[in-house]
């Protein structure tokens, strides 16, 4: 049975970034389960999730969330499953604070940090991570490699051809 992807957000508002997220982990069949939790607000909540997160099935944990950006830290505090920290814009210089308060984290307790609003890389991610343990998904992912490639491919033949006929 393939192990979960648990979507964490701070809050709400950050839905319009993580939903792309959500969408590429169900395009590659991967189950998902998507909550808020505020590092701060419900910190007890977001604790006893991480907490509880591999026993109830989960194999990785993506936690969005902007200025402070905490929230992924303090799930990774809370477990030994990969965290994959999505910094959101806002705040200080477009996303800066969140960017840095999610990579500047202290020794053995990683946060893997996409870019700031990387919500879909931060799925691949996790797909990467899951599909070392499920064949089939590391072919689902070999195949959009190949899929990407005659993409750019059929773009590149494309743009040769109207740059001779100019």
């Amino acid at each position: 049975m393939m192990k979960k992807v648990a979507v964490i957000m701070g809050s709400d508002s950050d839905w319009g970034v993580v939903q792309k997220a959500v969408s590429t982990l169900k395009a590659y069949g991967v189950p998902c389960e998507t909550h808020v939790m505020s590092a701060h607000r419900t910190p007890a909540d977001a604790a006893a999730f991480a907490s509880a997160a591999k026993d109830m099935g989960f194999g990785v944990i993506i936690a969005a969330a902007g200025m402070a950006a905490h929230l992924a830290g303090v799930l990774a505090a809370h477990t030994t499953l990969p965290v994959i920290g999505i910094p959101i814009a806002g705040g200080i210089g477009g996303g800066l604070d969140a960017l840095l308060a999610t990579i500047q984290m202290p020794s053995s307790i990683p946060v893997a940090t996409v870019a700031v609003n990387g919500a879909a890389n931060a799925a691949f991610l996790a797909i990467q991570m899951l599909a070392l343990s499920d064949p089939a998904l590391a072919e689902k992912l070999a195949e959009n490699k190949v899929k990407m490639a005659e993409g750019v491919r059929e773009k590149d033949a494309r743009i040769a051809a109207e740059a001779e006929n100019l």
